[in-house]
Formats: structure tokens, sequence, C-alpha cells
């Protein structure tokens, strides 16, 4: 038996090329005029507080909250929520601290990776610079394919073609704008996604009534908002560290860190963006909650359409889509954006050509290559959350001796690198096979038999857990 979708491939293909082409041609209009290296990378050092404000909103909010935080309550419950929308914004208050001393120190820089290469030879920056770009490029692939599934689900829509569409409009005005116009079109983005967010907020409490609420929750799944549930705490750390170590890493806001008008701007965006973004990733996995508390055999990661659609209003299913689309281009710009812009300031440093390159072309040839894979990956539909989780332990890895070495200047190196490589292969050997149920360490080079049940039950909060603080042990006994 076909299925029955929300509203026809036709409709639904017209309003993604319109909205699409609507964010292109504002994005190319805007920065028409401002053109200029500068612009690219750093939008001439000039934006105010609300552009600042939107822009750092925007681009963390991806397409992704429409389908993780959702996913994740059913299973975490109230701690996976909190540890979620804590671990997006954490960076946000971080920055506000990192950002005024990078600032000072390089007034002229537009990346984190300039400071590591000062700071370390080129062996530890490369490294550096190739997580950097790998947990983006996966972010890439992530955003183009919820927004492909999310099409699909709604119209039926071939994954190749919205993932198509998306990629070329995006392309077409961030290659030629860079930073200037990806802040732009986030003020524009950032005000559609919030109005969107309270008309579904508004759609869903008058679908469920008193469901929509943490009595209804307490009632028939006390163990989501229990302070005994051990999965809460786990999978919030989980969270809190994943989310927050590779947002640390994303050049997209060290872009914005150095775009600021000024420190006070950026000071006042970071705290604005933070107050906006927890409510808005823990109002989707309260969703969550509610939606497999109504109904447990729902796909976890559809709880929000489950609600919002049931009615399979043609009205609503537009508006999602015109939501999703918001949600992904402000992403998917920002990290074209910032890949490009690691290989224009580092390029140099990182291939040492013998012959001179335009390295604002090579980037671009780069970013049009990197699209093309993550198209095919889209194409595919495939579940790349594991391999999400995989870039996330990288970064944990190189988190905390990354920063620690801001603040401490006896770090050299040969250490850090140590440190790093270290706490990545044992991280690596406690991190979970796909199916989650065991590790390279329990249940392969060694008997499950042998570990106490939590350890099995925990993975990858363990794996995370290890790859972000062994390293900085390992650095403190180095200075012992």
């Amino acid at each position: 038996m076909d299925k029955i979708y929300l509203i026809n491939q036709s409709t639904s293909l017209t309003l993604v090329i319109i909205i699409s082409l609507i964010f292109a041609f504002l994005g190319l209009y805007h920065s028409k005029k401002k053109q200029g290296l500068n612009n690219y990378l750093t939008a001439n050092r000039n934006i105010g507080l609300f552009s600042l404000t939107t822009s750092l909103t925007a681009s963390a909010l991806g397409a992704w909250i429409l389908f993780g935080p959702v996913s994740a309550a059913t299973w975490g419950g109230v701690g996976a929520i909190i540890g979620y929308s804590l671990g997006t914004a954490f960076p946000m208050i971080f920055l506000i601290y990192l950002g005024k001393k990078i600032r000072k120190e390089f007034p002229k820089g537009s990346s984190l990776i300039e400071f590591m290469r000062k700071k370390f030879g080129k062996s530890l920056f490369k490294l550096i610079l190739l997580m950097t770009i790998f947990y983006m490029f996966i972010f890439l692939c992530a955003e183009v394919t919820a927004i492909a599934v999310l099409i699909n689900y709604i119209s039926g829509t071939k994954l190749w073609i919205t993932a198509l569409i998306v990629l070329l409009s995006t392309l077409s005005y961030t290659l030629y704008g860079g930073l200037r116009a990806s802040i732009f079109t986030d003020n524009i983005q950032m005000i559609v996604i919030g109005i969107l967010l309270l008309i579904s907020l508004s759609y869903i409490i008058s679908f469920t009534g008193p469901q929509f609420s943490f009595n209804f929750i307490k009632q028939k799944n006390p163990h989501l908002l229990s302070s005994d549930y051990i999965p809460s705490y786990t999978s919030g750390l989980t969270f809190f560290i994943a989310v927050a170590a590779t947002n640390l890493f994303h050049q997209g806001n060290w872009q914005r860190v150095y775009a600021a008008k000024n420190f006070e701007v950026l000071k006042k965006s970071l705290l604005l963006s933070f107050f906006i973004i927890v409510p808005i990733v823990f109002y989707m996995g309260f969703i969550g909650m509610v939606a497999f508390t109504i109904d447990s055999t729902t796909r976890p990661d559809l709880g929000f359409f489950s609600l919002l659609l049931k009615e399979q209003t043609e009205l609503l299913s537009l508006l999602v889509i015109i939501l999703g689309l918001a949600l992904t281009i402000s992403t998917v710009d920002t990290l074209i954006n910032a890949i490009s812009s690691l290989i224009i300031v580092d390029g140099k440093a990182t291939f040492n050509f013998k012959k001179k390159i335009n390295y604002l072309n090579f980037s671009k040839y780069i970013i049009v290559l990197l699209s093309i894979i993550s198209f095919i990956i889209a194409s595919k539909g495939y579940d790349i959350l594991y391999l999400f989780l995989l870039a996330d332990l990288f970064c944990c890895a190189f988190v905390l001796t990354v920063f620690y070495s801001f603040y401490n200047k006896d770090v050299d190196e040969k250490t850090a690198y140590f440190s790093i490589i270290f706490g990545l292969i044992v991280g690596f050997l406690v991190f979970p096979t796909p199916d989650f149920s065991k590790s390279l360490l329990v249940g392969v080079l060694m008997p499950k038999e042998l570990f106490a049940p939590f350890i099995i039950q925990s993975l990858l909060f363990l794996s995370f857990v290890i790859a972000t603080f062994l390293p900085f042990i390992v650095l403190k006994i180095k200075k012992f």
C-alpha cells in the first residue's frame, strides 16, 4: 500500500525552490557592494548587536533540533534535555572569556586555528585543523540529510532533489558573499525560525491540551522525570560534554567572535544567544517526552511532527517545510563559509604549495568537492548519527588540552600531542559499536562479563568522559 503524504510533491518542491531562491537572492544582493577578503572572512569586523545575536543563534540551531533533542528525550528523560540545551548554549558563555582573550592577543585574526599554529608546531596544528574540518563536514552532511528526510516525510520528494536545491542555492551566495552574506541571511532566517516555533507551540498546545504538561508525563512515564533514573544523568552529561566540546571548535562561532564591532557587542550577543538557545532546545526535547508519552510506538525522532501534523493540515505542513529550510540553510551557509575560511587562512601553512596559489579560489574548489560528497550521502538517507558521535569523540579528546593551553604557557607541543592521542585511543576503545551493545574493549578484546552492568550500559557516556578528561590528567601528571 502506497503511503499517503501530507502534501503533494509539486507543491513541496515549488516551496523548497522559492524559499531557497529567496535566501540566495538576499545573500547575493546584500553582499554585492561589500566584497573583499575582510568581508568574506570577518564581515569587516563591524557587526552590531542584533545581527550578531541572530546570527550566532541561527548558526547554532539547525534542522537537527527537529530530530535530536526530541529523540534523546524519549530514553534520557529530562536530564537529556537539560544536557542537550546547556551543551548547545554553553559555548556562548565560554566564548565571552575566550573571545576577549583571543581578540586581544590576535586582533587581526579570524580563527582559533591561527592561535594553535602560533602556540604549537605544525604537526599538532594540522591535527587540530583536520579534526575541525572533519567535524564541520559531518555537521554539513547531517543538516542536508535532515532537511531531505523531512521533505521526503511530508511529501515523498526524493532525497537527492531537496539536497541538490539546498546545496546549490546556499553555495551560490555563500561562496560569493562569505561571512557578510551568511550573517545577513541569518538575521532573516532567525526571525522566521522564531515566528514559526511560536506558531508550532500554539498549535501543539491546542492539539494536545492538558497532555502538554509535566503532570501528564509524570502520570504515564514517571521515570522520564524521576531523580532516580540513572540514564537521565548519564545522557544529560553525555550530551553536555559532546555538544559543548564540538561547538567550541566550530569555526563559524570564532568568525563571529572576530566579526563583532567591539567586545561589549560580542559579550551581549553571546549572553542573549545563550538565553534564546536554551528554551528552544528544551522545548523540542519536551515535545519528545510528550509525544512518547502519548504514543510510545511513535518513531522517537519524529515526535515533533507526530504532534504538530496529526491533524494533517496542508498549511502546517508548508510551515514545517519553511521552518526546516530556514534552520538548515542558516546552518549550512555558516559551515560552508567556516570551512572555506580555514582553508584560506591556514592553507599556506598546511599545504605548502611550491607555486603561488589563490587560496580563496582553492577553498571554493574544496567546498564544492565536500558539497558533492555531502550531496551523495544525503541522497542515500544514511543515519549519520553514529558518525556524528564519532566526530564528537574527536572534539572531546582535543577540548581541554587546546583551551587549557590558552592560559598555561608551559604546555608544549609534544605533551599536548601525546595527551590528545592517548585520550582519543582510550576513549575509542570504550566507544560503542553501531548497535551500542559493546565496544572494542568491552565485548571484543575482553568479555562483557568482566565488566559491571553500569559500564556495559553507559559505553557512550564513559567514552566521552574518558576522551575529555584523560588528556587533562596526562597534562597534570607530566607537569609534576
